[in-house]
């Protein structure tokens, strides 16, 4: 395909720039449009919109990739004149990035490019472009658009188009995008209306949600609405986004602002954002236009992965845990796996490795891990450091350090080693495996190494040499408040003990990985790497600051999970893990980084651990959150009061718990190309269980129900495969087809 137009581009910043064009084309036997932008475009023929992808061209790095979409826009044209109009706004590009809203993070001219390609009945091909001939105005209804704050209208304007487009180039030459389109799905009424102590009006969808609204309402020229989107109301019963705002002192930088400021025309008013996606529950409407609660409808916008898992159990609270989960997954999965779909938005790496094991079970995952693994890549520095956040716009000065953070960075190892463990598809270590590579050696480059603010671990000299303290790192971060509190001092320094446990447990991914790709002297240097490590790591917990003797959970659970220790140490720490979950009355204590690890630990231990843990529904703990009427994942245990009130309400990483009920409460597991491991785990006050899989190789089913002294089983395999099932009462070696067997409880 020859793209031989040029990008066109606004001459000021605001408002969102207007583009048209009139075009005379024959009979058309086929047309295809090709479309991209720095910054975010609609494009529509003859008053029809082009396709259904939101927020085009998506979310990159745009120094590094631009995303082309191609759409079939053989319907929309007709013989004779035709009319293409285009929008442009600032989106990523120029428009808000991160918790603080820093702008022009890719750079400060947004810029069009659109090429339409039509083959006519005689197979003659004809090309129309965006070049300087386009006509342009910006002085359509759309007055703001800004993806994070939101849009300002005035629904009494319609473009001039008066002016000339102005031709430029793009540094970047647009690729075809390789993720499933970010797309309009669930919509949502108001369920009621909320009236506030102070007597404001608040719309409740009953849902949490990423996307935005629409309404329809009879209004008079120059009146006014207001909405503002948000999660919670405050102590006083008042509507509030003080939970997800960074704010300063004089109050004169606020962000995300998440509103919507509409001028009525005469009449009807028709509106549905176009350029900006919000994290809301509720919305605050204020303004002069009279209104009923049918006129409004929220719509949920996000990446449209196939859903793969449906879930049931006894216990309602863990069914509304999963689907709360599910919703935070498809809210923070707009092109790339985001933290919240309110504060900063970022694609932190983190978040991204923790549920990519829940997120392949809850979708067909593939498309989304492969774009956001080029997105990583695109990102990493020359020294083969991945970024803690991939894209990078809108990283604050402070935290630009933190690049190489362990079980952040290793997200470029974790992630394709994950899905190729879930699908059994070698192709995404084959890809990857440079960029992998890279990193591992970024570590073992930097292993034994003192960063300049590493603080005194105790160790003797020679086996410091074997633990990693160097760089930045954010540590086990956001365990409850009564465990730990971090500060900002954490964040100067580097944290050794999980820095060395994550080098030696993603060296000892790359040595299997390196296996599977017959790469052996790689396979065996990794190896010899992760070794120093595990041996830098057993004698750094003999020093008092890392001593196993602790009541933190996690500095217990990591070494556990990660078989870092002998075993007598490993026997010495499950006993004092026991121990401080008995201290802790059996709540969680674990932060973001081994809430995912700690039931398969305790599971190991024994089943009943692991089941007395899940069912707490005490703070913290998974089910408090639906207790409490949740339905999505909270970013801190202690929903908002962690943190001095600032804390998502929408974060979908403590969900990770989830692969757990998949693959232990439910024992699926993908064990090689069409072949299964069904082992179940019953345990606790569960009386049944019930999971399907839409794996790659067809709809596997578990489920179990206690009928007595029994367990009745029942699983489905499907065609072509076979399954190993594991019960209580022996082995079976099965093929394709329904199974039920009834096994004595133990």
């Amino acid at each position: 395909m020859d793209f031989r137009n040029y990008h066109v581009n606004k001459k000021r910043r605001y408002p969102v720039d207007c583009f048209c064009k009139e075009i005379v084309v024959p009979k058309v036997k086929q047309a295809r449009l090709y479309a991209t932008a720095c910054g975010l475009y609609e494009i529509k023929i003859n008053g029809e919109r082009v396709g259904s992808f939101v927020l085009a061209p998506g979310h990159t790095d745009y120094t590094k990739r631009i995303q082309l979409q191609t759409y079939d826009v053989s319907s929309l044209l007709k013989e004779g004149k035709n009319v293409i109009a285009a929008e442009l706004a600032d989106g990523w590009y120029r428009g808000s990035c991160g918790a603080w809203g820093r702008r022009n993070q890719y750079g400060r001219e947004t810029k069009l490019f659109a090429q339409l390609e039509i083959l006519d009945e005689t197979g003659k091909k004809i090309i129309f472009g965006t070049d300087k001939s386009w006509s342009w105005s910006n002085d359509g209804d759309i007055r703001f658009a800004d993806n994070k704050d939101g849009e300002i209208i005035d629904s009494n304007l319609t473009p001039t188009y008066s002016s000339k487009a102005k031709e430029t180039t793009c540094k970047v030459i647009p690729s075809a995008s390789n993720n499933v389109p970010v797309e309009e799905h669930e919509t949502f009424s108001v369920k009621r209306i909320i009236t506030t102590p102070s007597g404001k009006k608040v719309l409740d969808f009953n849902q949490n949600i990423a996307g935005y609204i629409s309404f329809r309402i009879n209004a008079k020229k120059g009146e006014q609405i207001r909405l503002r989107f948000g999660e919670m109301f405050d102590k006083d019963g008042e509507f509030t986004q003080v939970n997800f705002q960074c704010r300063n002192k004089k109050r004169t930088k606020i962000s995300p602002l998440q509103q919507i400021l509409y001028t009525c025309k005469d009449g009807l008013n028709e509106y549905k954002t176009k350029f900006a996606v919000f994290g809301f529950q509720y919305v605050l409407v204020e303004g002069d236009v009279d209104w009923k609660k049918e006129d409004f409808t929220s719509i949920a916008v996000y990446s449209s992965m196939e859903e793969t898992l449906c879930f049931k159990s006894s216990n309602p609270l863990l069914n509304k845990f999963v689907d709360s989960t599910r919703w935070s997954a498809k809210n923070n999965h707009l092109d790339v796996p985001t933290d919240c779909p309110t504060r900063e938005r970022h694609g932190w790496t983190g978040d991204a490795q923790i549920f990519c094991k829940s997120a392949s079970y809850l979708f067909n995952y593939v498309p989304f891990a492969r774009k956001y693994l080029n997105d990583m890549i695109d990102g990493q520095h020359k020294n083969g450091c991945f970024r803690q956040i991939t894209p990078k716009g809108g990283i604050d000065f402070y935290m630009s350090p933190m690049d190489g953070s362990a079980g952040w960075s290793d997200a470029g190892v974790f992630i394709p080693y994950d899905i190729y463990k879930q699908y059994g598809d070698k192709k995404i270590l084959l890809e990857h495996y440079d960029s992998m590579k890279k990193y591992a050696e970024y570590k073992i480059h930097t292993l034994g190494k003192w960063y300049p603010t590493a603080r005194s671990t105790g160790l003797k000299h020679k086996y410091k040499k074997c633990i990693h303290n160097y760089g930045q790192s954010y540590g086990e971060w956001a365990e409850p408040t009564e465990v730990y509190i971090t500060s900002f001092k954490d964040f100067a320094c580097p944290h050794p003990e999980e820095s060395t446990a994550y080098v030696y447990f993603m060296l000892t991914e790359m040595t299997e990985i390196a296996r599977v790709l017959n790469k052996e002297e790689d396979a065996k240097r990794f190896e010899t790497y992760a070794n120093k490590a595990k041996f830098g790591y057993q004698h750094l917990i003999e020093c008092p600051k890392f001593s196993l003797d602790t009541n933190r959970q996690a500095k217990l659970v990591r070494p556990l999970y990660m078989h870092l220790l002998n075993e007598e140490k490993e026997k010495y720490a499950e006993k004092r893990l026991l121990e401080a979950l008995d201290f802790f009355g059996w709540k969680l204590g674990t932060g973001f980084l081994s809430t995912p690890f700690i039931l398969y630990v305790l599971e190991k231990m024994d089943i009943e651990y692991a089941y007395r843990l899940l069912e707490n529904e005490k703070m913290p703990g998974w089910l408090f959150m639906p207790k409490m009427g949740a339905n999505t994942i909270w970013e801190s245990w202690e929903g908002t009061e962690a943190q001095g009130g600032i804390a998502s309400l929408d974060h979908y990483s403590k969900g990770a718990l989830i692969e757990w009920v998949f693959s232990r409460m439910c024992g699926i597991q993908i064990s090689g190309e069409n072949e299964f491991e069904i082992s179940p785990e019953i345990g606790g006050h569960f009386t049944y269980a019930e999971c399907s899989y839409q794996s790659i190789y067809g709809l596997v089913r578990s489920e179990w129900e206690v009928v007595g002294n029994t367990v009745k089983y029942h699983f489905s395999i499907p065609s072509n495969t076979k399954a190993k099932i594991t019960l209580p009462n022996g082995t079976y070696h099965v093929g394709a087809g329904e199974y039920d067997y009834l096994v004595k409880k133990k």
